[in-house]
C-alpha cells in the first residue's frame, strides 16, 4: 500500500496536495482508504482541463453505408448458419456495460435494477437476460457473459443477481468486472472531495471496458474459453437482441474487425451518434458535430448519406481488442454538477455543472479498427432506451415498445 509520504509526492507532482487536507482528521481505516484510493488513481487526466476540446478534433468524415434490412433478409439464412455455428464452439461472448446508476430515473439503485413492471415485477437486468437467453435456447449452447460494474453499484449488482438467481441464467457462465474510476474536478483541474476521507469520482465512459477487463484478468479467461468475438451493449435498451446470431454471422462473413448495429435515422437532425468514415477509418460523428453541410448530403438513391444511428450494440474480434488495448484513446472532457464538500467540510450539491468528468468513449475504439460493418435493425423491434423517467427515451416508452413487442409487463 502507498505511505503517506508517497501519497504526498504524487499529489504535489501533480498539483492535488489539497486531498490531503483533512488527513490528521480520519481514523485508521479512512486514512488506510484514502492511501489506496491516491494510489489507485491516475491524475494524469487532469491536464485535459486544460485543452478540453482537443479531442473534439475530426478528420475528413465521409459516409459509410449499412448492410439494410431488405439484404439481411435475403442473405438471412447463411448469416444464422454463420452465427449459430461460432455460438455453438464457444467463439461468441457478452459484455455488458452496466456501471451506471438510476439517478435520472429517480432511484438510487443500480440502473440494471430498475423495475419497469406494470403488473409484475420486470427489471431493466431481467429483460437484458430474458434477450440472451432466447439465444442461447435457439443455439443450445450457454454464452459466457461479462458484467461491467463500477466501484458505485458493484456490491448492490452482485447481491441482486444472486437474489435473483440470475434470472435462470447459468451463474458459471457470469464474470464480473468493475470499471476503473477517474477523478472529477474544477475547471481549473482541481479534484473535488467528496468526503474527507474520499476523491471525487465517476466512472471513466464507456471506452475503457476491454482494459477493465485485462486488469481484472478476464482476457485470459477469453483466451480459456476460445472466445473471438464480443458482443458488447449498454443496459438501458430493454429490447435489444444480444449474440444476434444474424448479427453475429453477417460480422464473421464481412471480414470486419467490428459490426454496428444500427437504426434509420427518424429524421436528419435526430440527438443520435451516426455511423460515418473519418479520415477513410470507420467512426461515429456526434449530433452535435453534424455541420449543415453532412445534414444536408444526399446519397446516390437521394436518400440521408448519414442515414443510420448507433444504438451502442457492438460485435468486436477479440484480437483486434488486445491490438489497441494500449493505445492512448482520446479522452473527453465533460461538463458535469459534481456533489462535493467545500473548504469547510461541508457538502455541496450544485444546481448547475461546476466542473469536468474525464470519458473514454466506445466511439473512439470503433475508429481504431480497420473496418466496420453497419448493420441496420428494425428500431421499433430492437431500441427501447431507457434514459428519463418519461417523454423521449423513457420508461414510458419503453414500456410502449415492449407492448407492441409481445412483452407482458
Amino acid at each position: 500500500m502507498m505511505t503517506y509520504e508517497e501519497a504526498s509526492k504524487k499529489l504535489a507532482d501533480f498539483g492535488q496536495s489539497h486531498v490531503l487536507r483533512w488527513y490528521e482528521e480520519l481514523d485508521d481505516a479512512q486514512k488506510q482508504g484514502l492511501l489506496e484510493q491516491i494510489g489507485s488513481t491516475d491524475f494524469s487526466v487532469l491536464h485535459y482541463s486544460a485543452d478540453k476540446d482537443s479531442a473534439l478534433e475530426r478528420g475528413v468524415i465521409t459516409p459509410l453505408g449499412a448492410m439494410e434490412t431488405p439484404e439481411i433478409e435475403r442473405r438471412q439464412a447463411d448469416f444464422r448458419e454463420a452465427g449459430i455455428r461460432a455460438i455453438r464452439e464457444g467463439k461468441t461472448a457478452a459484455v455488458l456495460l452496466a456501471g451506471g446508476m438510476g439517478t435520472r430515473l429517480g432511484s438510487e439503485d443500480p440502473k440494471c435494477m430498475y423495475n419497469i413492471g406494470l403488473t409484475r415485477p420486470v427489471y431493466i437486468m431481467q429483460r437484458l437476460i430474458e434477450n440472451l437467453t432466447d439465444v442461447v435456447k435457439e443455439a443450445g449452447a450457454v454464452i459466457p457473459l461479462f458484467i461491467m460494474t463500477s466501484e458505485k453499484n458493484h456490491e448492490k449488482t452482485v447481491k441482486f443477481m444472486e437474489e435473483m438467481n440470475y434470472f435462470g441464467y447459468d451463474r458459471s457462465k457470469v464474470w464480473f468486472f468493475m470499471q476503473d474510476m477517474a477523478p472529477a474536478s474544477d475547471y481549473d483541474g482541481h479534484v473535488y472531495m467528496e468526503a474527507k476521507d474520499r476523491i471525487a469520482t465517476s466512472p471513466n465512459g464507456n471506452g475503457g471496458w476491454f482494459l477493465s477487463m485485462r486488469k481484472a484478468g478476464l482476457v485470459d479467461k477469453l483466451h480459456e474459453l476460445g472466445v473471438e468475438w464480443l458482443d458488447i451493449f449498454a443496459v438501458d435498451n430493454v429490447l435489444q437482441r444480444i449474440c444476434d446470431p444474424c448479427f453475429v454471422g453477417a460480422t464473421i462473413l464481412s471480414g470486419c474487425s467490428v459490426g454496428a448495429k444500427v437504426v434509420r435515422k427518424a429524421f436528419r437532425e435526430e440527438r443520435v451518434g451516426t455511423i460515418c468514415l473519418e479520415d477513410g477509418k470507420p467512426s461515429i460523428v456526434e449530433y452535435y458535430e453534424m455541420t449543415p453541410e453532412l445534414l444536408a448530403a444526399n446519397d446516390e438513391k437521394g436518400d440521408p448519406a448519414y442515414n443510420f444511428g448507433v444504438i451502442m450494440n457492438y460485435l468486436f474480434r477479440e484480437s483486434e481488442l488486445e491490438r489497441i488495448v494500449d493505445e492512448k484513446l482520446p479522452m473527453h472532457v465533460v461538463e458535469k454538477k459534481i456533489p462535493y464538500i467545500d473548504a469547510d467540510g461541508n457538502p455541496v450539491r450544485p444546481e448547475s455543472p461546476n466542473g469536468y468528468k474525464y470519458e473514454q468513449l466506445v466511439l473512439d475504439m470503433v475508429h481504431e479498427m480497420q473496418s466496420c460493418l453497419p448493420y441496420e435493425v428494425v428500431r421499433e423491434k430492437e431500441f427501447a432506451p431507457i434514459k428519463n423517467p418519461t417523454g423521449v427515451d423513457s420508461v414510458e416508452s419503453a414500456r410502449e415498445l415492449c407492448r407492441m413487442n409481445g412483452i407482458e409487463l
